[in-house]
């Protein structure tokens, strides 16, 4: 059977290669919102960010945000981010160990 081919995606902070489902996307809405896209379905302007805070921090200091979906980031939009980004980070972590669990 023919192996399957597993999309990379680029960590915005820190220029890591990763297979997709293990980044974070965050997504720019056709209107303009920006959130978190857990599922990776939403439509819109996406980058990603590795699982890490240390990684979201990272690409707040250097704008990394702003480039990847080509809108300028506000810091209450970052403060936002960041608390969704804590809450989510481990949801996030225990939903990538349990699909390790079903390989």
């Amino acid at each position: 059977m023919k192996q399957r081919k597993i999309p990379l995606r680029k960590c915005v902070a820190c220029q890591e290669m990763m297979p997709k489902k293990e980044l974070i996307r965050v997504v720019r809405t056709p209107e303009g919102e920006i959130q978190i896209d857990l599922k990776g379905k939403k439509s819109g302007r996406g980058a990603y960010l590795c699982g890490k805070v240390a990684c979201f921090r990272l690409a707040k200091k250097s704008k990394a945000l702003d480039r990847a979906l080509k809108q300028a980031v506000g810091a209450p939009i970052y403060d936002q981010l960041e608390q969704d980004f804590i809450q989510v980070e481990e949801e996030f972590h225990a939903g990538k160990d349990g699909m390790d669990d079903d390989e």
